[in-house]
């Protein structure tokens, strides 16, 4: 396959995988729109396109014998919008959604029961001591004793190519680097690339990809191998020390940086376990007029596992309540010492 970037390389599957799995009789003209037609489609959708039902265990077929008299006993769009939630929700994925004009289903559970690991205001007063810079919507810093600090805080945002040489040459007396992605929610994986690539000094392997290939809930491609390479005449950090900060906040783009990170022989991940989201997400639209968002195309590592529950860090580390309230960020304390001591 010619190179291009993961991004590219996911949206033209999923694209493909549409025309490929989707029949006519799906159209969305032939739907009207009513509670039976529009509950019908939305489990459909999901019956032929989404692509952790084995990873999850969840018996599709046995989710609609429960929710289908709910929805058919809805008599208002509210109680219908609640009810097919409800039914997505069982999927227990963050990248399963439906938005419509007066609420949109998320389903939180992935972070919600765990430790937040992160306080943005300890990070600012007692690490950055408010004097951090900004670029692209990252900050970086050098923190005591000698140790470069990047924190991304979302790959939404792209960041250019001389800034990240800029960057790296403010820290390149440093001893080591801190990279820290807690509370990143995710993103575009051209951005995650962008970054990768500066950690890598050859063409490396990140991961393989399958697509969907028919409507069964197995029919998926073969997986297949995607790489990143270093960009030409750019600066690289790959002789000196890396730590990566997670938690599980840590999702989707960012939970696949992560997990390319972990492999690369110089880095090591503090923190928690990231909140997952492996699948590149696609969306449908109901007849009534919401849109519906789910995971589609797997993405595994490079070791060929998924990493749709989270990848977990080589050093698991919590904070307390009580840590932060004296000023101490735990995860960041154990990064630094770490790397204070190679």
């Amino acid at each position: 396959m010619a190179n291009r970037s993961i991004y590219s390389t996911l949206t033209a599957l999923a694209a493909a995988a549409v025309m490929l799995v989707t029949p006519s009789c799906h159209s969305i003209d032939n739907y009207d729109n009513t509670v039976n037609d529009n509950f019908q489609l939305l489990w459909e959708l999901f019956d032929e396109h989404y692509c952790f039902f084995r990873e999850k265990g969840v018996d599709w077929d046995s989710v609609y014998n429960v929710y289908r008299p709910r929805a058919l006993a809805c008599r208002t769009q509210a109680e219908l919008f609640n009810t097919c939630a409800d039914m997505v929700n069982e999927l227990r994925d963050g990248h399963v959604n439906i938005a419509s004009a007066f609420n949109t289903s998320y389903y939180r559970e992935w972070w919600s029961g765990y430790p937040q690991n992160f306080n943005q205001r300890v990070l600012d007063q007692y690490y950055l001591y408010f004097n951090q810079h900004s670029v692209g919507g990252s900050t970086y810093a050098v923190l005591l004793p000698n140790v470069g600090y990047i924190r991304i805080p979302t790959f939404t945002n792209g960041i250019g190519q001389g800034n990240i040489d800029y960057i790296f040459n403010y820290l390149a007396t440093c001893q080591g680097l801190i990279i820290d992605v807690r509370n990143n929610g995710g993103g575009s994986m051209e951005n995650v690339e962008q970054w990768v690539q500066r950690f890598i000094d050859k063409k490396t392997l990140m991961g393989y990809i399958s697509h969907k290939t028919g409507p069964g809930h197995d029919d998926f491609s073969e997986p297949y191998a995607y790489y990143y390479a270093p960009p030409a005449g750019r600066q690289c950090w790959t002789e000196k020390p890396i730590v990566v900060l997670a938690n599980r906040s840590t999702f989707s783009a960012a939970n696949t940086f992560v997990s390319v990170m972990k492999l690369l022989p110089n880095v090591t991940v503090i923190g928690d376990t990231t909140g997952g989201g492996s699948g590149m997400p696609l969306s449908f639209e109901l007849p009534v007029g919401w849109s519906v968002r789910m995971s589609a195309a797997p993405v595994l590592d490079a070791e060929g596992h998924t990493t749709e529950f989270g990848v977990e860090p080589t050093i698991h580390v919590d904070n307390t309540p009580e840590q932060e309230a004296a000023g101490h960020d735990n995860i960041l304390d154990t990064a630094i010492a770490l790397l204070s001591n190679c």
